[in-house]
């Protein structure tokens, strides 16, 4: 068995002993040893392989499958370019904590700086976006050799899913292989992850009974929570991301203090104290100064709206930040006066509904009454918008679905909605960066790791920014998703912003219309398409199975004349609703 044979199989049979499940890989040639070991680990039944043309989907179906599933994903490429174009999808996973292994194939070293073909300087490419980084060298036979591949597979493991005491995130291990870079003819593919070839000095197997060669018993310190003494004035934000927010929930409830949750915030909107037109609220300056809070909790990555970000901005007495791991917490504003891993109410009163209803009842009396204007506006109107087909969408999503949001538009019209608050439907979105970057590629990964129904609510850009994360062959695992695509011909959250206020430049240089004719995208790609011309279209669009197209078309400037008449509305309900009594 030649080096890179060897090196492949071994380091990929530990990656499985580790827990790698799903492997995703970019054809090439320089990498050809790591795809043949993870096709081999693929027919063995002991992980699932998909196979992406352009290295951007495969790098973002594979944080989507780690996004969904909570466990890392292998992403490999070739030499080259093809590494460069797994950067945003890097950088969105460290932002986002998503646990990545991302494996780069190299040239050796002697044909580095050489004008080699598909050579490129691929040592710490990714910078400070990866949690760790290695280059283990050329693989060479040598005694030992076997035991340092498995100790690097377990070692990158941990620090990607955070066993090793870090906050999980992408790591990235550059791979250079010489030749021979296929298996010897000799050797077949029918036992993977057991080489035991004979020619090496020592045995190529791993630890008895299928263990990994190193086990972490890393667990956190277990650090007293912060004690916050109650206030009846008091407000809990809960930003994007992975976390438990049952806590917060639970002192909240305790407290007698409203939740203003994000819907990709992990399932924390729901329960009496989370509001769904918290928004309004919070853009009405009138409201806002009655209700100054005296302690804000925040949680998760803040930041959908400039008056959320504006709530975050006042100096309160306290601002105590949820960290997001070792290390790691959001404060955009830096107005945070602690960072805690939990927090402990005391002196809280025995029972909170009394004490509350100065607080707690008035932004509940004001959430409904901004509730109620919007919904009505909402109805009233037969035609296609964005904020109503959000709003319907979250009415008629089957129990147990999993819905991946666009991160620009449609993750607002999302917020602005009610969503069900019984837990019945999980909401991912790609919110570290914030990028229309593989939004396509990232919802089919994560629907290929939920195994159920899947829905996705992207933009037209984001769609056709993807477009080959489409392309997915005869072979591979499919999903069972509907992508369900808002085409207002541009970028439409640009017309809420101060550049559409320079109508001379704006359409050519912030709009963007595209005239793409969705319909023959989707015939190109093979796959099934529906069109919504009238909002209860919606419920008969959605049953199916496999990959799917679904577009609504819109209007960019009727969106945005209906979400600034949502505004208005809300806000003359707020005021009709009163100021506390206390």
């Amino acid at each position: 068995m030649n080096p890179s044979t060897a090196f492949a199989t071994v380091f990929a049979d530990e990656l499985a002993r580790c827990g790698i499940r799903e492997a995703v890989i970019a054809p090439g040639s320089r990498s050809t040893p790591m795809a043949m070991a993870f096709h081999a680990l693929d027919r063995a039944g002991r992980l699932r392989l998909h196979v992406r043309i352009d290295e951007r989907a495969a790098s973002f179906t594979a944080l989507g499958m780690a996004k969904a599933s909570g466990r890392p994903v292998a992403v490999l490429c070739t030499s080259g370019t093809a590494a460069a174009n797994f950067h945003p999808a890097v950088i969105e996973a460290s932002e986002s904590g998503v646990p990545l292994l991302v494996l780069t194939a190299d040239r050796p070293p002697e044909l580095r700086a050489t004008g080699a073909s598909q050579t490129i300087d691929q040592v710490k490419l990714y910078g400070d976006a990866v949690r760790w980084y290695a280059d283990p060298g050329v693989p060479e036979r040598r005694a030992g050799a076997a035991g340092a591949w498995r100790s690097l597979a377990c070692q990158a493991y941990a620090q990607a899913s955070g066993a090793a005491g870090t906050f999980p995130g992408p790591v990235h291990l550059n791979l250079p292989f010489r030749d021979p870079l296929v298996p010897d003819s000799a050797v077949p593919d029918s036992e993977p992850g057991e080489p035991g070839a004979e020619d090496w000095p020592e045995t190529l197997n791993g630890r008895p009974g299928g263990q990994p060669w190193t086990r972490f018993a890393y667990s956190p310190s277990a650090r007293p929570a912060l004690p916050v003494p109650w206030t009846e004035r008091g407000i809990i934000v809960c930003g994007d991301g992975d976390y438990d927010a049952g806590p917060l929930l639970a002192l909240a409830g305790q407290a007698g203090w409203p939740v203003l949750a994000e819907p990709s915030a992990n399932n924390a909107r729901r329960g009496p104290n989370a509001l769904s037109a918290y928004q309004y609220l919070l853009a009405s300056p009138e409201f806002m100064a009655a209700h100054r809070p005296d302690v804000i909790i925040s949680a998760g990555r803040p930041g959908l709206s400039r008056p959320q970000t504006a709530l975050l901005r006042t100096r309160v007495r306290r601002h105590i930040v949820i960290e997001q791991g070792p290390g790691r917490w959001a404060d955009q504003a830096r107005t945070s006066t602690d960072v805690a891993a939990a927090v402990e109410l005391t002196g809280a009163p025995a029972t909170v509904p009394a004490p509350a209803t100065s607080w707690l009842s008035s932004w509940q009396r004001a959430d409904a009454a901004a509730r109620a204007a919007i919904e009505a506006i909402l109805d009233e109107d037969d035609g296609l918008s964005e904020p109503r087909l959000a709003r319907d969408l979250l009415r008629v999503l089957p129990d147990g679905a999993l819905l991946w949001i666009g991160s620009s538009m449609p993750i607002r019209d999302v917020d602005n909605s009610k969503m069900r608050p019984d837990a019945a439907i999980r909401v991912l979105c790609s919110r570290g960066a914030s990028g229309i970057d593989g939004t396509t590629s990232a919802a089919i990964g994560a629907a290929l790791a939920h195994g159920g129904p899947s829905f996705a609510l992207i933009g037209d850009l984001a769609f056709l920014h993807d477009a080959p994360g489409l392309a997915l062959g005869p072979g591979e695992p499919r999903p069972d998703l509907c992508l369900i695509v808002v085409n207002n011909d541009g970028g439409g959250i640009f017309s809420a912003l101060e550049q559409a206020t320079f109508p001379g430049p704006f359409e050519r240089i912030f709009g963007t219309p595209h005239g793409t004719n969705l319909r023959h995208l989707a015939a190109a790609f093979g796959l099934p398409y529906q069109r919504l011309e009238h909002p209860d279209d919606l419920v008969k669009a959605l049953p199916g199975s496999g990959l799917r197209i679904v577009e609504a078309s819109t209007d960019r400037a009727a969106g945005t004349a209906l979400r600034a008449e949502l505004r208005r509305e809300a806000a003359r309900a707020v005021r009709a609703a009163g100021r506390p009594s206390g």
